[in-house]
């Protein structure tokens, strides 16, 4: 945890400096929220993460909106703030509420993605902001296998009893005709 804390000070600090701005606005100041986890099933092949932002003293425009993942090594810049795989993956702004659409979802998709939005034009620091992360996990399609071992174990014990039965009848068929 501490080093996901230390990478997110290293992504607000270059958060700031992609997106600082001179601007009049110094009261500005926004609070990001994200659901801290979401799971797809296997059978989902697109997924909406929401995030959630309140402005306070910015302007009336709206703002930039960008989005993160930190995968297991390493991190990646999705939406800073255009897409780098626009198939892959869409913004989606309205009102207080972001929405990123993940397409053609995989488990290589699972990671923390982290929203951040700011008021560019705004010199406050508390007018670019991340929210804390939402992990997403994908489940990987079951297989079958345990399925299989148990209609094996089914028909295996079945045999057994078949057998087991058979040679107890031949045994007592022997015994009785002595």
């Amino acid at each position: 945890m501490a080093s996901f804390n230390k990478l997110k000070n290293v992504l607000m600090l270059a958060f700031h400096w992609i997106l600082h701005g001179a601007g009049a606005t110094d009261t500005c100041q926004v609070t990001v929220t994200q659901p801290r986890f979401q799971e797809a099933d296997y059978s989902i092949h697109t997924v909406f993460l929401t995030c959630t932002f309140s402005a306070f003293g910015c302007s009336p425009s709206p703002p930039q909106v960008l989005w993160f993942r930190f995968l297991t090594k390493k991190h990646e810049d999705l939406c800073t703030p255009g897409c780098t795989d626009q198939q892959k993956y869409k913004v989606h702004l309205s009102e207080n509420n972001i929405l990123l659409q993940i397409n053609n979802l995989t488990v290589d998709d699972n990671a923390v993605y982290i929203c951040g939005v700011a008021f560019s034009d705004s010199s406050s620091p508390h007018s670019k902001q991340t929210g804390d992360g939402t992990v997403l996990t994908k489940a990987e399609k079951q297989h079958s296998s345990r399925r299989l071992a148990f209609i094996f174990m089914i028909i295996t014990s079945a045999l057994l009893f078949l057998y087991s039965a058979t040679v107890f009848t031949f045994f007592l068929v022997y015994k009785v005709g002595k």
